[in-house]
């Protein structure tokens, strides 16, 4: 693995002079797309997610003072490249045991995302759907708000009374708000939960971990930041209220099988096992975060099937926050209705992003298809307006990665197989719909 990683170095380093000869390996273009996206890094701050390559690269990166435009080059040379490369395996009928063909298709989403988002940076602005497509590697059917309205109405059965609906269910979900001098110990017994039922199905490498921090002025409610080294740093965003749901949703999302499972099986089985260096690095707005984002959400539900959610939190998670779970059943049922509403979140965010709805109305459409207090919609536009057609990964992710793992079989372990081959192979949005 080290002489890997040092030949990469090498080859990275010579990147910065201009682009090596055609038809270099897999291997080589590999290394070569990793600096390439450390480079464009240092152009955005946010746009590479985690880093566990060799120190060297990310040295070289930030010594590297090479324009958007000469960087757009060479990702349309990489490709270039990577085309070759493909053809070339056809020709010799390599087999897809070695995973040669899914390792291209990958780098190849990866490097049109980088392309996509080099346009972007140089002022370039994309429709929301071509803007989803070619970062994320799927096109979204974006629906007319109205289309959302008969889930509006089966929602009121839920929450019957007078006034707004919004400010109904929003009344509502309050009642389960953790007490701040709780929420540890709520998180705690959540993420434990998520990881316990996980590693029943999928084995994780001795020493993983993870840190728990509660941070306030973001944009989400929660992210993980992967270390490398099988560590991740998980924080919880407390602006707002956390609503006792959230520790499930954010132990499996962010935890256990979500993210930081996501990031330990490739670094454990691709980059390690495989030295495929283009697993060290992550760039937030390429195809990798539609299959994290959509896998972390469905975590939720593999890890819970059925009634099991419902019981475990009225048992642990309703007395750990001092809530009574007398509605437990009424309240999770509200949080998957609303679940139907997700779509609505795309159509709202291409329509203010585009500049056909105002902040004002965008405030106000979240609230009403969000069905959420002003405070929240304020936040929920905010991300939209600083990760624009990322929403998409969310709600578009979950359905595929659902739809795939559950054609999978009816079982429970079959499901979980699937989970993790997705999660530790080289898996594309494409793959997904096969």
């Amino acid at each position: 693995m080290i002489k890997q990683f040092a030949a990469g170095a090498a080859l990275a380093c010579a990147l910065l002079t201009g682009p090596a000869p055609a038809q270099a390996h897999v291997g080589d273009i590999a290394a070569r797309y990793v600096q390439l996206s450390l480079e464009i890094g240092e152009h955005e701050d946010g746009y590479i997610d985690a880093y566990y390559g060799p120190p060297a690269w990310r040295d070289a990166a930030k010594a590297s003072k090479r324009t958007l435009p000469a960087l757009a080059r060479d990702v349309d040379f990489l490709l270039a490249e990577l085309a070759e490369d493909e053809a070339g395996a056809d020709t010799a009928g390599d087999t897809s045991g070695s995973l040669t063909h899914e390792r291209i298709a990958f780098l190849r989403g990866q490097l049109i995302a980088a392309r996509t988002r080099l346009r972007m940076m140089q002022g370039e602005t994309l429709g929301f759907e071509d803007e989803a497509e070619g970062l994320f590697g799927v096109r979204p059917v974006l629906k007319p708000l109205t289309d959302y309205d008969p889930v509006l109405a089966e929602i009121e059965t839920l929450v019957p009374g007078e006034g707004a609906l919004w400010q109904r269910v929003d009344a509502f979900n309050d009642r389960f708000v953790v007490p701040a001098d709780r929420l540890k110990a709520v998180m705690d017994a959540a993420i434990a939960e998520c990881r316990r039922r996980t590693v029943a199905f999928i084995p994780l490498p001795e020493g993983e971990r993870f840190t728990l921090e509660f941070v306030t002025g973001k944009s989400w409610s929660g992210y993980n930041w992967y270390k490398g080294g099988a560590e991740s740093l998980i924080q919880i965003n407390t602006d707002l209220p956390v609503r006792l749901s959230r520790a499930v949703d954010l132990g499996c999302h962010e935890g256990y099988p979500g993210h930081h499972v996501y990031n330990v099986l490739l670094e454990e089985r691709l980059a390690k096992a495989r030295g495929w260096v283009e697993f060290t690095v992550y760039p937030l707005y390429s195809p990798q975060s539609l299959l994290a984002e959509g896998s972390a959400n469905y975590g939720i539900e593999l890890a819970f099937p059925g009634e099991e959610r419902a019981a475990f939190e009225a048992k642990v998670l309703y007395p750990l926050a001092g809530l009574d779970p007398k509605d437990a059943g009424r309240y999770l049922a509200l949080q998957e209705a609303q679940q139907a509403l997700s779509g609505a979140r795309f159509t709202i965010a291409a329509e203010y992003l585009a500049g056909r709805m105002d902040r004002a109305t965008a405030l106000a459409m979240i609230q009403k298809y969000g069905l959420v207090s002003e405070k929240r919609a304020s936040q929920t536009v905010a991300f939209a307006e600083q990760y624009r057609s990322y929403v998409i990964n969310y709600g578009l992710g979950l359905t595929m990665v659902r739809d795939y793992v559950q054609r999978a079989g009816p079982g429970q372990a079959e499901r979980w197989r699937a989970m993790e081959a997705l999660l530790s192979e080289p898996t594309t949005p494409a793959d997904l719909l096969e």
